[in-house]
C-alpha cells in the first residue's frame, strides 16, 4: 500500500473593508508593508489608505487629507505615540490616529475610519 499526500491550496491572505452587505476584498496582504501606506480605489469612486503595523493589524482610514483636500495620506510616515499608531500627512504634517481617525494635532478635525479585516 503507498501513502497518498494531499495538498490543499491554502487561500492567499487578503485584506478587505466592510460594506453594507458584508465583506469585500480590497486587495492581497502582501501587498502591504508594515510601516508603509498603499492607496486604494473604492468601487464608489472614494480613496482609501491602507496600513499594516508591525504586529500584523490592518487600518483603513480616507485617503484625503482634510487640511488640504489633497489624497496622499497613504504616502503619510507612519509612527505610535503613547501606543496608539498613526500617519503623519506628507503636506502639512498633521497626525492621524489610524485606529480612530482623530487629529492628534487639532482637535476639531478627524478623518472617517473603515473596519478593515486581513483574512
Amino acid at each position: 500500500m503507498t501513502a497518498q499526500t494531499t495538498e490543499t491550496a491554502q487561500p492567499t491572505p487578503v485584506v478587505q473593508l466592510a460594506d453594507g452587505n458584508g465583506w469585500f476584498t480590497v486587495c492581497e496582504l502582501s501587498r502591504l508593508t508594515p510601516g508603509r501606506g498603499v492607496a486604494a480605489l473604492l468601487p464608489d469612486g472614494r480613496q482609501v489608505a491602507l496600513f499594516l503595523d508591525r504586529a500584523g493589524r490592518a487600518y483603513a482610514i480616507d485617503n484625503r487629507d482634510p487640511f488640504t483636500g489633497a489624497y496622499v495620506l497613504s504616502r503619510g510616515l507612519v509612527g505610535s505615540v503613547e501606543g496608539r499608531p498613526f500617519v503623519a500627512s506628507p503636506l502639512l504634517k498633521q497626525r492621524f490616529d489610524l485606529a480612530t481617525g482623530a487629529c492628534l494635532d487639532d482637535d476639531g478635525v478627524s478623518v472617517p475610519v473603515h473596519a478593515v479585516r486581513a483574512a
